[in-house]
């Protein structure tokens, strides 16, 4: 039996298909190399993202050919951190590597190089609350009520505190410029870091109080920002419950936000079900973020404290609350955040912390001014706008009465 042979026409077909590929091979290889060289029709088939080529081309030319020398680092950090400003977000950043890798360490909490300040963060940057007697900060003029806004250059508005804290702190005897503001006025200092060894105040805070012979559960939380923080929250509510407590004060004033999951797990201790939150983004999916179903405090009267720094994920709370008619508000118009951002690491080891949506009150409100601009924030049911001082806490006391008047 004979074994077929093919025919002359299918090998050169073979051959003819193979020969194609190899220059097809070589001709995409060099004109991946010379890109401008190409057609316009063919530039966009053969170059993927004329944009990103630009921009690698304009970012080599730099790299080479720039009058001074630059490390590839270099022009990546300016790059990026070029394309953060552009977007003109004040919530958005850029962390280098060596900044990321400053943020993510964890220093101890009983000894570290600091300032010897307390601080509380804020939208614009860190509030001062107190100050240790005889530190570097009080010594350079800092004062309680004085809001730092920069350090090293670096601005803290919009910041989550960790970084601005992470700025602050480093080793000790090391230098740091710290900008602060007193009302209108600003004014720029130049520190010596020491070695700090009392323990940072605690981010949550419950005591009892006795107000015309009603005990009333007040408890201070300072941000979101801490993966956990609702189970503080539990266990300081638990214990005031178990002291008597018959209503609940929960301030969130100067509390400039978090992580959003925080908040629906501190607003579930109070709200049995519903919505607690609704978050949307260009491309990010919607949620909408409900109670957990295992409140604590479902029944007792409530009154939540907020203020003009009062923002994002406290303003979640504060929001949830109300519209459940679950709380009333006591104190000024919040600080009307309605968008929200994530981190992002890069393969260079830094770190991108962007606007990646906006988020829903459980009426549909948007608490911003449409995008990044602030909105108006939440309205108070009870408006006090007297500051507090050294001895009188009037939106404290508004709230203690109402809620002893209403157990009456």
């Amino acid at each position: 039996m004979r074994t077929p042979v093919p025919s002359a026409k299918p090998i050169e077909k073979i051959v003819l298909a193979l020969a194609t590929a190899v220059v097809l091979l070589l001709v995409g290889i060099w004109w991946g190399g010379h890109p401008g060289d190409l057609p316009p029709a063919l530039r966009e088939a053969f170059v993927a993202g004329a944009n990103g080529t630009s921009v690698d081309q304009a970012l080599t030319d730099i790299e080479h050919d720039y009058f001074r020398r630059l490390g590839v680092a270099q022009v990546e950090n300016h790059a990026i951190g070029g394309a953060i400003a552009g977007l003109h977000d004040p919530y958005a950043l850029y962390q280098t590597p060596a900044q990321f890798r400053d943020f993510a360490k964890a220093p101890s909490p009983t000894r570290f190089g600091g300032i010897g300040v307390s601080v509380v963060p804020v939208v614009r940057g860190l509030l001062v609350k107190s100050l240790l007697r005889g530190s570097p900060a009080a010594r350079a003029g800092i004062k309680p009520g004085d809001l730092i806004v920069s350090g090293d250059g670096r601005s803290f508005a919009g910041k989550p505190s960790s970084y601005s804290t992470g700025v602050i702190r480093g080793a000790t005897g090391t230098s740091l410029t710290l900008t602060f503001a007193r009302g209108a006025h600003e004014r720029t200092v130049s520190l010596r870091r020491i070695a700090i060894t009392e323990p940072p105040p605690p981010i949550v805070s419950g005591h009892l109080v006795v107000f015309d012979h009603v005990k009333i559960a007040v408890i201070a939380l300072e941000t979101f920002e801490v993966t956990g923080v609702h189970a503080q929250v539990a266990t300081a509510l638990r214990r005031l419950l178990t002291r008597g407590a018959r209503a609940v004060i929960l301030d969130l004033r100067d509390n400039g936000g978090g992580l959003v999951t925080e908040a629906q797990l501190v607003a579930s201790l109070f709200i049995r079900r519903g919505v607690i939150v609704t978050t949307r983004g260009r491309a990010q999916p919607t949620e909408t973020l409900r109670a957990t179903g295992r409140p604590l405090a479902t029944s007792q009267p409530m009154v939540v404290l907020v203020n003009g720094y009062t923002a994002s994920a406290a303003e979640i709370v504060a929001g949830a609350l109300q519209a459940d008619r679950r709380a009333r508000i006591v104190g000024t118009h919040t600080y009307g955040k309605g968008v929200y951002q994530e981190v992002r690491a890069l393969p260079n080891r830094g770190a991108i912390d962007i606007t990646v949506g906006e988020y829903y009150l459980p009426n549909g409100r948007n608490l911003g001014g449409g995008g990044l601009r602030r909105g108006s924030g939440l309205q108070p049911n009870v408006l006090v706008r007297a500051p507090v001082t050294a001895r009188t806490d009037p939106a404290l006391m508004a709230a203690l009465r109402l809620l002893a008047a209403s157990l009456r």
